[in-house]
């Protein structure tokens, strides 16, 4: 086989297609599950006819595009064993955007069609910055320490993804758990399944019949115990799903997304979610493009993140609130001995998938504990790979930039637990009362009060103070001065640390702007002043030698 005759499709592409397609059958399964959280529900006209739509539209483009740059490359390099860079949905945007863009906007307006229009604008902003940085890709990675972008990660990854999912596993284990083991002798053992079956799809297979199974168990024996009668499994939502799948193609929804747009005090408060998230998909995808490289495929770096973000934007025009990305693990799909022809077969699937509605049918006969192993394994490389390519003397700034990420989970349990609460039980006390009784108030240790204000803007936050650590760590003060700087600004504005709590609503206090009346008020001024404070000690230091990356000492 020659450059020339690169083919369209070989057989071990069946083995890439598989893998990928599972992957971003889990994304459209968890988009169904998660959308519900903000009133979208899975046969609602807003995921029919918008999300999945635009979301079909956004990744076919993608992966046709990366399947086409596959075969210019095997021409260029006259080769035929090139592998087309992995495509789909970006997995850690996907949950940052749905928990801290939508479902706040829900639970604030009880307006699902709003929570939807703000996910546009995240999404659009998302891929905005991708195609702008296609363009200073390099330099962004060169001025930022890699430990405070993907300890940034890590920590969502630890708390929203990996945690998350850890729970639901242990929370349904007959179900969770076979597809678990599966997950991790496929990708931890590099075991080889009979009849070369992917890992993720014999995982999804398993968990989805082991639920039947169970099902099954629960008719015919009345009287089984509790811990039999898990499964959720519905036949008659199977059949009632089956008569909805039905075609919905792409729709333009520009007029929704000028809506939000126009009006700036909507969603400038979620620009400390959009910018670092924008900014994490550059640089991850960055990486993942010279990880391709270096299995033997040299890709253009501006034109892949470039369609990268026109894949996102495409996505928020037509409805899909959830940007795409280059996926990890190309030397993978490359030692499957997958080709161009697993990205064209994925991105054709995938789209008919969505604009038929069948993801509904899907979501109703395959649970969603089939296939969370795999997403928990994305949790769990994504935090190993913050301290595996991070220099080993970087390893501690990743482990502070950890903290921030893991209070912003804490007081979204702690928000959840007391709307819930509240719910159940009518004049139970809120986290406004709490602190409105004793700013300090602390409960098993935590402080309350400190844990609200390190997880406002927790994204930058994060990747201030990993950079700082970073920075000092190599003995570069005056650079670890200008990030403090950046800090105090941020705080000052309100972009971190600052909220207004009226009872169990929390949300960001911007400069200048007023708090509801008999809302719960603090403003990040006393810690822009401690980051001012950090700024001038370690200018102090600057004249002082200091170390490089590479831990020599300047002269």
């Amino acid at each position: 086989m020659t450059a020339s005759n690169y083919p369209l499709f070989v057989k071990r592409d069946l083995d890439g297609f598989f893998g990928l397609f599972i992957d971003n059958l889990v994304q459209l399964l968890l988009i169904v599950a998660l959308c519900g959280l903000c009133g979208i529900t899975a046969d609602s006209e807003l995921l029919l006819q918008a999300i999945l739509p635009g979301a079909a539209l956004s990744i076919l483009i993608g992966n046709i595009f990366y399947a086409w740059q596959a075969h210019r490359c095997a021409r260029r390099d006259n080769r035929s064993d090139v592998t087309a860079l992995p495509y789909g949905i970006n997995t850690p945007s996907l949950l940052v955007y749905i928990f801290f863009v939508m479902i706040p906007t829900y639970n604030e307006t009880n307006n699902p069609r709003l929570a939807w229009q703000m996910g546009l604008v995240a999404c659009l902003g998302s891929g905005m910055i991708e195609l702008a940085g296609s363009f200073v890709a390099e330099r962004i990675r060169r001025s930022t320490p890699r430990a405070a972008l993907l300890s940034t990660l890590a920590g969502i990854a630890i708390g929203f993804i990996s945690m998350t999912f850890a729970l639901q596993i242990f929370h349904r284990p007959l179900i969770a758990m076979v597809p678990l083991a599966i997950v991790l002798m496929t990708y931890f053992a590099r075991i080889s399944f009979p009849l070369g079956l992917p890992g993720g799809l014999l995982a999804v297979a398993m968990g989805t019949m082991i639920a039947w199974l169970l099902t099954a168990v629960e008719s015919v024996w009345p009287g089984a115990p509790g811990w039999l009668t898990v499964s959720a499994m519905d036949p008659a939502s199977v059949a009632a799903s089956w008569q909805g799948v039905e075609w919905h193609l792409p729709q333009f929804a520009g007029a929704a997304l000028w809506e939000v747009l126009s009006q700036p005090k909507e969603w400038f408060g979620f620009l400390s979610v959009i910018i670092p998230m924008g900014l994490f998909n550059i640089v991850g995808s960055l990486q993942n493009i010279e990880s391709a490289e270096a299995s033997g495929d040299r890709f253009d770096t501006s034109s892949s993140l470039a369609v990268n973000g026109v894949g996102t934007i495409v996505a928020a025009l037509f409805g899909s609130c959830f940007p795409t990305t280059i996926y990890i693990g190309h030397p993978g799909w490359k030692q499957l001995g997958a080709r161009a022809g697993y990205s064209t077969l994925n991105g054709i699937v995938i789209a008919a998938v969505c604009v038929t509605g069948t993801v509904g049918l899907i979501n109703n006969i395959v649970p969603i504990e089939a296939g969370i192993s795999i997403v928990l394994w994305i949790g769990i490389v994504i935090t190993a790979q913050a301290f595996q390519t991070t220099p080993q003397n970087h390893a501690p700034a990743v482990a502070v930039g950890l903290f921030p990420a893991i209070a912003a989970w804490g007081a979204t349990v702690t928000q959840g637990a007391f709307i819930n609460v509240g719910i159940a039980t009518a004049g139970a006390a809120t986290m406004q009362d709490l602190l409105t009784s004793n700013i300090e108030i602390e409960a098993n240790g935590f402080l309350i009060h400190g844990m609200l204000v390190l997880e406002r803007g927790y994204i930058f936050t994060c990747m201030i103070l990993a950079a700082i650590s970073a920075l000092l760590i190599d003995r570069q003060f005056r650079a670890a001065a200008i990030w403090s700087l950046i800090a105090a600004f941020f705080a000052a504005v309100g972009l971190t640390h600052a909220y207004q709590l009226s009872e169990n609503n929390l949300d960001y206090l911007f400069l200048l702007a007023e708090p509801p009346e008999g809302a719960l008020a603090y403003r990040g001024t006393g810690i822009a002043v401690g980051y001012l404070l950090l700024a001038i000690i370690f200018a102090a230091f600057a004249p002082t030698n200091t170390r490089t990356g590479s831990g020599e000492l300047e002269k």
